[in-house]
């Protein structure tokens, strides 16, 4: 059965400036949050950011997950903001713009020097066309590794292509970036919508982006929470349908049978291994929103 250590369908980008929006963060129905240093945050700003941030990982999020997004090691912030948040309460350090596995390296050997605490983990932001052709080698890059954040407007951006409804200028990295979370079992999040008032696109965009296989969205407002949450995690119907398949599956083994069928369609082992991943998917989100 696949590991599934938490839910991750919904993912907002939160502005490390903004006192107020880190504070009703704390109320939101995210399951993970993204406290970003990095584009969110005029260099003016950056030091008061950090200081907003540690504050509030202080008091806590409640249930959801709080990673940061540092700025990169090359910039006059990144390493400050590693030395501040290797022994926070941060739940990972978020690493943007990464494009080879000396930087993910670079970033873990810091962590060990600064004896940082032993759950924070990192999550790298895929990008820039590098990152794209040097996947294998940054999802094998280390074992703090824990998640892919694809970020999709700077990707388009140095593509030279256009946003379209479709996303046919980003298919093959999505799907690049997927191959490569699964091979090695790693997280994989989705990029983000960037119309605030277009919920016709944005359910398109959560639909594709579940059937293709990541595991959440990564979002710019909270008004984009509840659709990447409805559609990234199990319905009540495919739960349901995940017990039966389970149930049939065991019926016919213990008669003698390999496979079994339930309403017409034949059911493997295969099946079986999805059918838990969706029911511990479901028993996550029960159990981190308690």
């Amino acid at each position: 059965m696949i590991n599934i250590p938490r839910p991750r369908r919904s993912v907002l980008y939160m502005p490390g400036a903004n006192t107020r929006a880190l504070e009703k963060a704390k109320t939101l129905a995210a399951d993970s949050l993204i406290l970003d240093l990095e584009d969110a945050v005029a260099p003016d700003a950056k030091a008061n950011a950090r200081k907003n941030i540690l504050a509030a990982l202080e008091t806590g999020f409640g249930h959801r997950e709080a990673v940061v997004r540092i700025n990169g090691l090359s910039t006059p912030w990144g390493l400050d903001d590693l030395k501040a948040f290797a022994n926070s309460k941060a739940d990972a350090i978020v690493l943007p713009k990464v494009e080879s596995a000396a930087q993910i390296q670079e970033v873990a050997k810091l962590l060990w020097e600064l004896n940082a605490h032993p759950d924070l983990r990192i999550w790298a932001m895929i990008e820039t066309p590098q990152a794209i052709f040097r996947l294998q080698e940054i999802a094998s890059s280390h074992p703090l590794l824990e998640t892919l954040v694809l970020g999709t407007s700077d990707l388009v951006k140095d593509l030279h292509a256009r946003h379209t409804p479709n996303r046919i200028e980003t298919q093959t990295a999505l799907s690049l970036a997927i191959l490569a979370a699964r091979a090695y079992g790693l997280c994989v999040l989705d990029g983000v919508h960037l119309s605030l008032n277009d919920e016709a696109g944005l359910r398109h965009a959560c639909i594709q982006g579940r059937d293709m296989g990541f595991d959440g969205k990564t979002l710019i407002h909270p008004n984009q929470i509840e659709m990447a949450n409805a559609f990234f995690g199990p319905s009540p119907e495919e739960v349901a349908e995940a017990e039966e398949r389970i149930s049939a599956y065991e019926a016919a083994i213990q008669s003698g049978a390999g496979i079994a069928v339930l309403n017409g369609k034949l059911i493997e082992e295969l099946h079986i291994q999805d059918a838990k991943r969706i029911l511990t998917l479901a028993k996550s989100i029960q159990s981190f929103a308690e």
